[in-house]
């Protein structure tokens, strides 16, 4: 039901093909997990297709190795009215022991959309405990960040020549 899955944990161990040639799992094989994850986390709180339309701020912490259990975990920390802010934490460590560490984290922006393509209505979420407002505050700081990045973006694109 639409609005009540919040939070999905993907699980499955590191294979050889995930790797680099320095032996440790490749960035992108990482990436394509986040966006796995935050698919499977914005179609759960939703209800409908989604569409990934940012993936920001990832931080590669630790290598993830072959064999390494991997978690990734993604969390609707914002909604907006056709969108979600969905913050992923990506752990790993030995299968044989409890202990997962924090390899990756980024905040990935999921819109839900209709048989056509075009955004839908989503549930909204409010945050009801201080850790869950901290985390929309940030949400929404980021969201102003992003802007003024976009805008200077916007300047190297289409420079203004005088």
């Amino acid at each position: 039901m639409a609005g009540t899955q919040r939070e999905l944990t993907l699980r499955f161990l590191a294979e050889p093909a995930d790797v680099n040639f320095g032996g440790k799992v490749h960035g992108g094989a990482v990436m394509k997990w986040i966006d796995l994850a935050a698919y499977a986390t914005a179609a759960g709180w939703s209800g409908k297709y989604c569409i990934t339309a940012y993936a920001g701020g990832i931080r590669f912490v630790k290598p993830i190795h072959v064999g390494n259990i991997v978690e990734v975990t993604g969390k609707v920390i914002y909604t907006g009215s056709t969108s979600m802010h969905v913050a992923i934490d990506v752990k790993a460590g030995d299968p044989k022991d409890d202990a997962r560490q924090l390899t990756t984290h980024c905040i990935v922006i999921m819109v839900a959309v209709d048989d056509e393509g075009k955004p839908t209505p989503i549930p909204e979420w409010q945050p009801t405990t201080k850790e869950d407002i901290h985390l929309r505050d940030t949400a929404l700081r980021l969201m102003e960040m992003r802007k003024k990045i976009g805008a200077e973006m916007e300047a190297h694109v289409k420079p203004q020549i005088d």
